[in-house]
C-alpha cells in the first residue's frame, strides 16, 4: 500500500504540472487574441471575445470530482490516510513557506512587467482579473470548508476540505500562465512549479489530505479561468468605456484575510 500510495500521488502530481501544456493544445479553440500594449494604470486595451472554452474546464473539473470522491470513496480514504503514514514516517521539519508560495506566480507577474516583460493585460485589467480570481477562489473554499467540515489530519479543526492555501497557490499559477502562455509558453508554466510545491507542502506540514490538495488545484484554476471570462463585463461596470476615468483594483492580504481594494477617479 505504502509504494501504491507514493506512486499514485507522483501521478497526481504529474497530472497537475502538465495541465499548462495540456491548456495551449486547447488554446485555439478560444477567442481571445489581442495586441500587447504598454504597461499602464489608466489605458485599457480594447475588449477582447471572450467565451469560455469547456475543453479548458475538464481538468479543474477532474481535480474537483476526484476531492469530492475522497471524501466518501474507500480506496481514497485509504489512499489519503496511507500517505499521511508514510509522509510521518519520514518526519519531514514543517516549514511555513507555503504561506507565501500559494502568492508567488502572481508577485511574479507584477514583477516581470515591472521589469519590462510585458504580459496580455496592462495594470489595471490584470489587478482587476486577479482580484477577481481571488474573490471567486474564497467564496468557493471558504464555505466549503464550513459545509464539509472535514477534519484536517493534525485535528487541529475540521476545515481541510478543500485546500485554501492550493486554490490560491493555482488560481496564481494559472493567472501567470494565462498572462505569459502567448510571448514566452516555459515562462508562463513556470507558476505551477511553485504551485505544485504549495500543494505538497500543506501534505507535508500535515494541514491536508491528498483530496483536499487535488480540489483545491482544481478550484483554483477554476477561479482564474471564471475571471478571465468575466473580466469583460466587470470592465464594463467599472466605467472602462469612460476614457476619462482612471481606475485601479488590487488584491490584498492581511491578518489571514483575503479581499480587493478599488479606487476610482473621474
Amino acid at each position: 500500500m505504502s509504494r501504491y500510495s507514493l506512486e499514485t500521488i507522483i501521478s497526481l502530481i504529474f497530472l497537475i504540472s502538465t495541465y499548462g501544456k495540456y491548456t495551449a493544445q486547447t488554446a485555439n479553440d478560444s477567442v481571445q487574441v489581442q495586441e500587447i500594449k504598454p504597461d499602464s494604470t489608466t489605458v485599457s486595451l480594447p475588449t477582447e471575445q471572450n467565451r469560455l472554452n469547456y475543453k479548458s474546464l475538464i481538468i479543474p473539473a477532474a481535480f474537483i470530482g476526484y476531492g469530492v470522491a475522497s471524501l466518501t470513496v474507500k480506496d481514497l480514504k485509504q489512499l489519503n490516510f496511507s500517505t499521511r503514514d508514510e509522509i510521518n514516517e519520514h518526519r519531514p521539519d514543517h516549514i511555513r513557506l507555503d504561506n507565501y508560495t500559494q502568492f508567488a506566480p502572481a508577485v511574479l507577474v507584477y514583477g516581470l512587467n515591472a521589469v519590462g516583460v510585458e504580459g496580455k493585460h496592462n495594470f489595471k485589467e490584470r489587478s482587476i482579473i486577479y482580484g477577481t480570481s481571488m474573490l471567486i477562489t474564497s467564496a468557493i473554499t471558504i464555505p466549503l470548508k464550513h459545509i464539509v467540515k472535514e477534519e484536517r489530519p493534525d485535528q487541529s479543526n475540521t476545515l481541510s476540505f478543500p485546500s485554501g492555501h492550493t486554490a490560491i497557490a493555482f488560481a496564481s499559477a494559472q493567472f501567470m500562465y494565462r498572462e505569459y502562455k502567448d510571448v514566452n509558453f516555459w515562462l508562463g508554466i513556470s507558476g505551477y512549479s511553485l504551485a505544485v510545491f504549495t500543494g505538497i507542502y500543506r501534505m507535508l506540514n500535515d494541514k491536508h489530505w491528498v483530496g483536499d490538495v487535488v480540489a483545491g488545484a482544481g478550484f483554483g484554476i477554476l477561479s482564474t479561468e471564471l475571471a478571465y471570462w468575466l473580466y469583460p463585463k466587470i470592465n464594463t461596470m467599472l466605467g472602462g468605456k469612460n476614457k476619462k476615468s482612471a481606475t485601479m483594483v488590487m488584491p490584498y492580504y492581511q491578518n489571514k484575510s483575503i479581499g480587493i481594494g478599488w479606487v476610482k477617479t473621474f
